[in-house]
């Protein structure tokens, strides 16, 4: 299901196929295992040198490789995979904002939530009651 959102939010944000981002990206023996990594969890505390040392290679190189094929520097892609795997998150469960926050690698509620709502222009509880698929939830009763 995160696939499919995953997939959607992507199409959305390119007109025409890619010669740079995270499926190209995905295809290089490299960059693809950090990628992979990053997408199967997102709470660790990523940054550049611990990437580039799970890709085998150098902060810098890494950096540089990452950048020419996904089109984005890896922690604005980390930044940009934990907000898509909340907003996956807010839509398919009612799991507290504090553990929507704790799953995706932000060490409070606060600094989610600030993040959240600069990507989105929304709260996240907005943004859960907006879209939010359930019934009896959280988002029917107007909590966030």
């Amino acid at each position: 299901m995160l696939f499919v959102h995953l997939i959607r939010a992507y199409l959305i944000s390119r007109a025409s196929p890619p010669a740079t981002g995270w499926c190209v990206a995905l295809g290089d023996a490299v960059v693809g295992r950090s990628l992979r990594a990053v997408h199967e969890r997102p709470a660790h505390p990523w940054t550049v040198e611990s990437l580039g040392a799970h890709a085998g290679l150098s902060r810098a190189a890494f950096a540089r490789r990452f950048t020419a094929l996904v089109g984005q520097p890896p922690l604005t892609y980390l930044t940009w995979w934990r907000l898509t795997t909340a907003a996956h998150l807010l839509e398919t469960t009612d799991v507290p904002l504090s553990v929507v926050a704790q799953r995706t690698g932000y060490g409070s509620a606060y600094a989610f939530a600030n993040a959240f709502k600069r990507e989105y222009g929304v709260s996240a509880g907005r943004y859960r009651r907006q879209r939010h698929t359930g019934s009896g939830t959280q988002a029917a009763r107007g909590e966030a």
